[in-house]
């Protein structure tokens, strides 16, 4: 528990550009939604990398620029010390992304997050296969292609409860 209110921490980190911060409200209100779960809602140009520290777990997202935006990867450029260091490894994490077009590259992007957690060790948090993603989403990570709909908001929040969920058994497994 990285907080002085005694809660599990999740830590929603993104480029706030584009379709992203709305996807994001939905991620933080579904990650909001497990009792003794605090959320830290970090558009980038707010983000400090030693909260990637304090935090209990990690949401990171991204506009879908053929890829993470440049702003995010130069950010993300500075952790090294941290993956050499092995402070963020074991934490659970996530993935998600938006842009405009459906044939752009969101599960590319999806996976370059994903990358970047791993390189740290991180324990990768997808979403199980519903009938939804016929639709919305992606087993990657919560996305929405042109709009944020209905059903792009039912994924991000349940990415989002999940990360908590698992942030609070991880917890208990280290206590």
């Amino acid at each position: 528990m990285s907080s002085g209110t005694g809660k599990t921490v999740v830590l929603v980190l993104y480029d706030s550009q584009g379709l992203v911060a709305d996807l994001a409200g939905s991620i933080i209100e579904g990650a909001a939604s497990v009792e003794g779960i605090e959320v830290w809602d970090r558009p980038l140009d707010t983000a400090d990398k030693d909260e990637l520290v304090k935090c209990d777990a990690l949401i990171l997202g991204s506009p879908n620029w053929t890829g993470i935006t440049g702003r995010l990867k130069h950010w993300w450029d500075y952790t090294g010390d941290l993956w050499e260091t092995g402070e963020l490894a074991d934490k659970p994490a996530a993935a998600f992304s938006a842009g405009w077009s459906p044939s752009g590259g969101l599960e590319a992007t999806l996976l370059q997050l994903v990358h970047l957690l791993i390189g740290h060790g991180m324990l990768i948090v997808g979403l199980p296969w519903t009938s939804t993603m016929n639709h919305s989403g992606s087993y990657y990570g919560a996305t929405a292609v042109r709009k944020v709909t209905d059903l792009d908001r039912e994924q991000a929040r349940t990415l989002g409860q999940r990360v908590s969920e698992y942030a609070l058994k991880l917890g208990r497994l280290t206590t």
